[in-house]
């Protein structure tokens, strides 16, 4: 029997990773796209020679993925961003079709497509307040700069209306509680 595909997104602060942290204190491993995509970056030969063109050989300081050359290059315009992930998403989405796991964590399931290939989507939602904050702290970045990034991502609603199941992560819901009743409900799928 084929595995199902369950995949986790969310907006950036939304708190995906958080709640993944609580399903692997539940036995389940979710595979972590953003870590993932950065391991392929640096260990793909293709990965690194696609990006090279595109970007040129600033993109990788010696063997190391040059962050900030390929950051700014995504952020000059959409057809940047579309182009660095056209590299890299195929070969994320095949290293985790290659693994033991089920379960994928991606903040742009949707942005890059990847939504048709699942059976289930749960999308991790928080007030755009909540989020900005919660970024601003973690990368230690203005509000505009935070609130750029977000705008850049599809809308957290029509993320909500794509997926399955909403776990609402703004500080008060109990998240156990909305976890444990989605794990229920997929026993039965």
């Amino acid at each position: 029997m084929e595995k199902r595909k369950i995949a986790i997104t969310g907006g950036i602060g939304s708190g995906k990773s958080y709640v993944c942290k609580l399903l692997a204190k539940r036995g389940i491993e979710v595979y972590d796209c953003d870590a993932n995509a950065k391991r392929l970056m640096v260990e793909s030969e293709d990965i690194r020679e696609k990006l090279q063109q595109l970007i040129g050989e600033q993109a990788y300081i010696g063997r190391q993925l040059n962050k900030a050359v390929i950051a700014a290059f995504m952020m000059e315009s959409e057809k940047h961003t579309l182009a660095v992930n056209a590299i890299v998403h195929p070969a994320v989405y095949n290293d985790y079709l290659s693994r033991d796991t089920e379960w994928m964590e991606s903040a742009i399931l949707f942005d890059c497509g990847l939504y048709r290939y699942f059976d289930i989507i749960i999308c991790v939602s928080a007030p755009e307040e909540v989020r900005i904050q919660r970024v601003m702290q973690r990368d230690h970045i203005t509000w505009e700069k935070t609130l750029e990034w977000i705008h850049k991502q599809w809308p957290q609603d029509d993320v909500i209306a794509g997926s399955d199941y909403e776990i609402i992560n703004d500080g008060v819901a109990d998240l156990d509680q909305q976890i444990d009743h989605i794990l229920h409900q997929l026993k039965d799928k």
